[in-house]
């Protein structure tokens, strides 16, 4: 018999685990962004944070909450490693005028914006990156004369991802939208055969390769009341959605649907589904957040790289103050870490 070969030191040793490494937007300066982000600074991760953020907030907002936070200048020449608590990079982006906790300022609405570019240009050129993102206040960016929707559209435009999918996760249960932030008299306009087709496929696409689920099974709600009543109650049901569930079950898509909304969030329904796709904002997403308001996580399928972010908003009457419930971002960070090692 022969011998067999013998193996090197180095084969035998396990391969080094990957270390994603995580660029982080506090988002709005006078929320609690910044709260957040420093206190998932004092504990440890498996991932590498890296702040993408003006450090003068940073500080100023740590002696604030009395937190004890080492800032330093991001080296991307070094090769990621676990955060250690009390330790933060920083990549610096300047804020436009002064920040105060719990005071909005339309002059640091560009300042939001050029954080987001950054990071989303930091995250573009890695491949086990990921961005995790505070919470943003549309209305102060708005009022600062800029045409701001949310981070989902306009991260996926800079990107140039023409199906950008927003899904929300809490625990088992994942929630994605055909629509987004649009007005309500706006919705059933937007429900054409072709955005739903592209959404479809999106999810699915984003379920195998982000989540690792092999053959995702999608329960598509109804827009109408009851599905449309058989055309009763709206005639998109029967008309729109109908046709292309069944076009894509037959390219092997595991889609059902439409299904009435008010009955589809039950548990026996649910049970072997692994994502909902719901049609609008608000139908969807009063359910997740009964589910796990605080610890939900907002992820964004569709992009070059791995995305989540904060079930919640800027919070301005805690800004500051050492009572922001740090519970959402802390379950971004470890699910956009999870993301990104898939590469």
């Amino acid at each position: 018999m022969a011998a067999r070969p013998r193996r090197s030191a180095g084969s035998r040793r396990a391969a080094r685990p990957v270390v994603p490494r995580l660029f982080v937007t506090p988002g709005e300066p006078a929320g609690i962004g910044p709260d957040l982000l420093l206190a998932a600074a004092t504990r440890r991760h498996a991932a590498e944070l890296v702040a993408v953020a003006d450090p003068s907030l940073l500080e100023q907002r740590a002696r604030a909450l009395r937190l004890r936070v080492r800032l330093r200048p991001f080296d991307p020449r070094v090769p990621a490693r676990p955060h250690r608590p009390g330790a933060l990079p920083v990549v610096p982006v300047p804020l436009r005028a002064p920040a105060a906790a719990g005071r909005l300022d339309p002059a640091n609405a560009p300042y939001v914006l050029a954080a987001l570019d950054r990071a989303v240009d930091l995250c573009r050129g890695q491949r086990h990156a990921a961005l995790v993102t505070g919470p943003v206040h549309k209305g102060v960016i708005n009022d600062a004369g800029i045409a701001f929707t949310g981070h989902t559209e306009y991260i996926a435009e800079r990107c140039g991802a023409p199906a950008p999918v927003m899904l929300l996760v809490a625990g088992r249960l994942r929630v994605a939208l055909a629509t987004t932030h649009l007005p309500l008299r706006e919705v059933a306009d937007a429900i054409t055969a072709p955005r739903l087709r592209a959404v479809l496929r999106t999810l699915d696409a984003g379920l195998r390769a982000r989540l690792g689920l092999a053959r995702p099974r999608i329960l598509v709600a109804g827009l109408n009341p009851h599905a449309g009543e058989g055309g009763h109650l709206g005639r998109e049901d029967a008309d729109v959605i109908a046709p292309v569930v069944r076009e894509l079950r037959g390219r092997g898509l595991r889609v059902d649907g439409p299904l009435p909304a008010d009955t589809l969030f039950t548990p026996a329904r649910l049970r072997g589904a692994d994502a909902v796709l719901a049609m609008y904002h608000d139908q969807g997403l009063p359910v997740l957040k009964h589910a796990g308001f605080g610890e939900a996580v907002n992820v964004t399928l569709g992009l070059p790289f791995a995305r989540t972010s904060v079930d919640h908003g800027t919070a301005l009457e805690l800004a500051g103050r050492g009572r922001a419930d740090p519970r959402s971002l802390l379950a971004a960070l470890r699910l956009a870490a999870a993301l990104a090692r898939r590469g």
